[in-house]
């Protein structure tokens, strides 16, 4: 199954970085300001990026300033039973985050332009911790037809 990777590197510390993704509101203020929902391990966080639609994540794993993982329970058909995944580690002064959309069935034109979103949110998560603003949806950078 192909996978989505990246690694991205922070000058901020882990726990800051780990708030950004385990609060509804550090996840407003990168990803998409439409998020709501329980951000706890076992709750389901919804995601909504307007007449694009949006996902519900279950949050399945949480550990502070190592790791968060979701399971989509709910979106496009293609996203169904993927995982997303931050970990965290400290290395040369940096928070290094790598990141996993795991689980996708086939390499479709749509896990292409998904791969590229995630990059520019990723960007928009070192800039939201790293100046206190980041550039979620509506204010994203828009690729394509697909937003």
């Amino acid at each position: 199954m192909p996978d989505i990777l990246h690694r991205i590197g922070t000058t901020t510390t882990p726990d800051k970085v780990y708030d950004a993704l385990t609060t509804v509101d550090g996840l407003a203020a990168w990803w998409t300001a439409d998020t709501h929902g329980d951000a706890a391990p076992g709750g389901t966080i919804r995601f909504r990026f307007g007449d694009a639609g949006g996902f519900d994540m279950k949050v399945v794993d949480q550990r502070p300033n190592e790791r968060v993982a979701w399971e989509v329970t709910d979106g496009p058909e293609e996203w169904i039973g993927t995982h997303v995944s931050f970990d965290l580690a400290q290395e040369d002064g940096y928070t290094i985050v790598l990141f996993k959309h795991e689980g996708w069935r086939e390499p479709v034109d749509f896990m292409s332009h998904c791969s590229t979103k995630w990059a520019t949110f990723l960007m928009s998560m070192k800039q939201l911790v790293e100046t206190g603003a980041g550039a979620p949806h509506p204010e994203d950078v828009q690729i394509s037809n697909w937003h």
